[in-house]
């Protein structure tokens, strides 16, 4: 009974020595599946959070003003196709859809691409643009109907981008060229329409490959792990981030479909860097190295990017044209091996050029003081987050044409200068008189600069620039002043409280005794130019600086009188806008309008005005100003410009010509041009010899309108014995017409052959007479 007991008793300690073994691993099997599903749980939440919310931050983007085609337009046929070029248009013989132009003689047809601007759509459609001379002078649809206005998609110049300056242009499925999708699946996924986020194929096809190899020559990702790892992921190689990948990329299809999968992909994938940078998404790809929109790439262009996507770096078409090359025609091969494309089809794309253009055509450098005065703006009404992240897009007047030419005129006179130039930096500011838009800026005498901004930033003294301002405060009173009032340019002194004695000089220092007003300005005689500003009052004459635009922190020193105070290139040029604007200031603008990411219009920029200044008093000052550009220290211009060309301005240059500034307008542009050293050293450059060669440089190239101011109700022309400054009769010998705010105007003269005793006061207007 006993041995029976015993032996009973033997299996089942045998039977409860293996039950700890089984039960410790049936719990951490348990444990294990529930940290699992925590994990799976986790990482699904994730996924989901970030693929179902705001999957990426867009960064504002920036456009020039879209250029408008109407019969009529001042527009020459080289400056149209220029911009057509810079917006990726195609030169073919026939066109072949949105994007392409054909030229012929005169003639333009092309094919525009569609834009949702701030008003609404502009749809793509087939124009006939005609020209003759520097002008439009047809405008017709594709059947040959004439068409009032077209509105061509305005050029991308920039972009506010955020911290980790990340770049993309969001793209849908339906916007993808031919055969991107099947050779992006023919070369990173085959099985991608089969799988369920991982393919156990690739993944064996890859082991056997690397291991037959004896190196990593394939790998297995599937597209949908290379998202994961992109979107969720770091670059880290280990077994636990590999582990992470596969599950997320089976979580991302048990909840989304392959077409939202394909489509995320398409924007995310990595293709480049454009200095700090990264070009993220086929649809800025295409932009960056195309210079074209993504729906008008070719077979080759779509082989090249996909290709690309490999090794971004290392076959960047740009950096490696050969590396690339062989590339892109390996993936040609691969689409005509799988039968995507047909061999006629493969040949043609193998013999086309990579078609990459010369650098990015949206590089965040190439206007950088434009953009710097736009962001500026923006972060007025705008946080810094909203104009990062949330893909606003920001149209301007910015004019892409008048910037190329504003370049030149400044790179090439500066050049043509040659050693009085060296070490001289430059700032130029473009604007529309009537607006107060900018269209056209720099920052320094290097195009694409982005450093410090002198067109906005640098303060420095204004020399004779100020002289309008105390001119038009004299003629504002027209009992006291005319164009023909007497002035004295004589030496003279003033004591001030301190007990300094201030002696303005002549340049040259040289009296010219008693001078006309008119004559004073256009000659900027300092001295005369002083005497009237002491009786005006200083005081008077700073605040018609400021009613005219400026914001002068100055003291109410007599010096203040020539200049001595500084202002920034962007203040002159708010400034003479006034005095362009017939005394309506127009407070200068770059944003027009800021549209949201899905079209819906935020906000517009329109123009405000306000009458500062009576319309005569400007008129009799922009009458004087023009007489600085036919005789008087302007008169150089016409060295560039043809005589006919009415224009009116003003040099300025201040002590040891440490400044050369010059500030004038035609009746369609208003330039603003400042030359010296950051360092405040002398220059050998007067306003005359510097600033002014710049402006007249650029003028010729812009080749402006006319000013023709019309004639305001209050002012009236008399006619004035050219010698002596009386009133004359129309038929007398040296009679000559000038303008007088009405009731000024002197009285009739005694008659014809009469002279003033005083006739050899001064020497008078001597382009007046035949």
């Amino acid at each position: 009974m006993t041995k029976s007991r015993s032996a009973r008793s033997r299996p089942k300690r045998r039977s409860g020595g293996s039950r700890p073994w089984l039960g410790w691993a049936i719990k951490l099997s348990i444990v294990a599946l529930v940290m699992l599903a925590g994990i799976a749980v986790y990482l699904d939440a994730v996924v989901q959070e970030k693929f179902s919310g705001k999957r990426w931050t867009i960064p504002a983007s920036v456009y020039a003003r879209p250029l408008e085609l109407f019969v009529g337009q001042k527009l020459h046929k080289d400056d149209f196709l220029a911009e057509l070029d810079a917006l990726g248009y195609r030169r073919e013989r026939a066109l072949s859809g949105p994007g392409s132009v054909s030229v012929a003689a005169n003639a333009v047809e092309m094919h525009t691409r569609g834009f949702q601007f701030y008003e609404g759509l502009e749809e793509s459609r087939r124009i006939r643009v005609r020209f003759s001379g520097d002008f439009v002078a047809g405008l017709a649809q594709s059947d040959g109907s004439d068409l009032p206005v077209a509105r061509l998609e305005p050029l991308l110049i920039g972009g506010l981008y955020p911290a980790h300056n990340e770049d993309r242009i969001l793209i849908k499925l339906d916007q993808v060229p031919p055969y991107l999708i099947e050779t992006l699946v023919a070369v990173e996924d085959r099985e991608f329409f089969e799988h369920f986020g991982v393919s156990p194929k690739s993944i064996a096809r890859a082991v056997w490959v690397n291991l037959t190899a004896g190196a990593v020559r394939q790998g297995g990702s599937t597209l949908t792990q290379q998202l994961v790892k992109n979107f969720y992921l770091t670059n880290e190689r280990s077994l636990s981030r590999k582990a992470t990948e596969a599950m997320m990329a089976v979580l991302l299809e048990l909840h989304y479909d392959k077409n939202e999968i394909l489509e995320a992909y398409l924007n995310e994938v990595f293709l480049g860097q454009d200095g700090r940078r990264a070009i993220h998404g086929f649809g800025l790809a295409s932009q960056y190295f195309f210079g074209r929109p993504l729906a008008e790439l070719k077979l080759q262009h779509v082989a090249l990017l996909v290709g690309m996507v490999k090794g971004p770096t290392y076959y960047n078409p740009r950096r490696h044209p050969e590396r690339a090359l062989e590339r892109r025609n390996l993936v040609i091969d691969l689409l005509e091996q799988q039968q995507v494309v047909s061999a006629e089809e493969a040949t043609q794309a193998r013999k086309a050029p990579l078609g990459v253009t010369q650098r990015g055509s949206m590089a965040d450098s190439s206007y950088p003081a434009f953009l710097d005065l736009v962001k500026r703006q923006l972060r007025e009404d705008y946080r810094d987050e909203d104009l990062t992240e949330e893909g606003l897009r920001v149209f301007t007047s910015f004019d892409p044409i008048l910037q190329l030419k504003a370049e030149k005129a400044m790179s090439e006179t500066l050049k043509r200068l040659g050693k009085a130039a060296e070490g001289v930096e430059g700032a130029m500011l473009v604007t529309n008189p009537e607006t107060g838009e900018l269209q056209a800026m720099l920052g320094s005498r290097q195009p694409g600069f982005a450093g410090f901004n002198r067109a906005l930033d640098a303060s420095r003294p204004i020399g004779s620039l100020i002289k309008p301002a105390i001119y038009l405060a004299a003629l504002e009173k027209p009992s006291e002043y005319t164009l023909t009032s007497l002035l004295q340019d004589e030496p003279f002194s003033v004591k001030g409280a301190d007990g300094k004695v201030w002696k303005p000089q002549n340049y040259g220092r040289t009296a010219h005794g008693t001078v006309y007003l008119y004559q004073a300005l256009a000659n900027s005689y300092n001295l005369s130019t002083a005497r009237l500003g002491m009786d005006l009052g200083v005081p008077h004459v700073l605040r018609t600086l400021e009613r005219l635009g400026a914001s002068p922190q100055w003291p109410a020193y007599p010096s203040m009188l020539l200049g001595a105070g500084g202002l920034r290139p962007i203040e002159v040029a708010d400034m003479y806008q006034t005095l362009a604007n017939g005394g309506f200031n127009t407070p200068l603008r770059a944003i027009r309008s800021v549209v949201a990411a899905d079209g819906e219009p935020l906000s517009r920029y329109p123009f405000k005005i306000q009458q500062r200044f009576d319309a005569g008093a400007i008129y009799l000052t922009q009458y004087a100003m023009q007489r600085t550009m036919l005789e008087g220290t302007g008169r150089s211009v016409y060295n560039h410009v043809p005589r006919s060309l009415a224009l009116a301005g003003k040099t300025g240059t201040t002590n040891d010509s440490r400044d050369s500034w010059f500030a004038g307008f035609s009746q369609d542009l208003l330039a603003v041009v400042w030359l010296g050293r950051d360092d405040n050293g002398k220059t050998s450059l007067t306003g005359a010899t510097g600033a002014l060669q710049v402006w007249a440089d650029f003028m010729r190239r812009a080749d402006p309108l006319p000013l023709q101011t019309p004639t305001p109700s209050n002012v009236v022309m008399a006619w004035v014995d050219a010698r002596t400054g009386q009133g004359s009769a129309e038929n007398c010998p040296d009679a000559v017409q000038m303008p007088y705010i009405r009731g000024s105007e002197p009285a009739p003269g005694p008659g014809c052959g009469l002279r003033a005793p005083a006739e050899s006061v001064m020497d008078w207007v001597r382009g007046w007479l035949p």
